[in-house]
């Protein structure tokens, strides 16, 4: 039983730092929590990363909360789940009230703001770095059928503009048909 709960401090630990320290949004979070769940830990393997990766991009709400809940699920049930949401969203809590008190004084100040500009260039980098490694992913898996997903997504959602939830929907669909044509086949064979 001690052991159920070195891996509950781990994974608050874990998830309360990565949340701390995580500026730009979801997409940031999802390479530091491949490096620290996959790489240093072993918790999940890459492909697994993967699937989380795409479950909380296609499910409604933040994308670190709903990361959280899936690996702390797997980590340790539903204790795990709710270990993994109070480290995810204690940090953002508390900063956030703490600027709000002081807001005026953070907007107008020219090292605040100098800091902020700043690290959009290493969001930009680590945002980056994800797609490389998501799409390196999604090549190694061979499947034409996926890249070409892959690259008709993309230029759906940055050359067309098309919102990223008909684009996540219409690459479900399309993912269940293969599923179904899979499932045929194999019965076929069976049989």
């Amino acid at each position: 039983m001690k052991k159920d709960y070195s891996k509950l401090r781990t994974l608050f630990k874990t998830m309360f730092v990565l949340s701390a320290c995580t500026f730009g949004g979801g997409f940031v979070i999802v390479s530091l929590m491949k490096k620290k769940y996959v790489d240093e830990l072993k918790w999940f393997e890459e492909s697994e990363m993967l699937d989380v990766t795409a479950i909380t991009q296609s499910s409604p709400g933040p994308l670190p909360v709903n990361a959280s809940v899936i690996i702390g699920y797997r980590i340790a049930g539903v204790v795990g789940s709710l270990t993994a949401i109070a480290g995810t969203i204690l940090p953002p809590m508390i900063i956030i009230s703490v600027i709000s008190l002081f807001y005026e004084q953070f907007r107008t100040n020219l090292y605040i703001s100098t800091a902020l500009q700043v690290m959009r260039a290493g969001v930009a980098a680590v945002i980056f770095d994800v797609v490389i490694n998501l799409s390196g992913n999604v090549i190694r898996t061979r499947r034409l059928l996926y890249i070409a997903m892959m690259l008709t997504a993309f230029a759906a959602r940055y050359l067309w503009g098309i919102s990223a939830m008909a684009v996540i929907l219409t690459c479900l669909a399309i993912g269940l048909v293969d599923l179904s044509v899979s499932f045929r086949r194999e019965k076929g064979v069976e049989a």
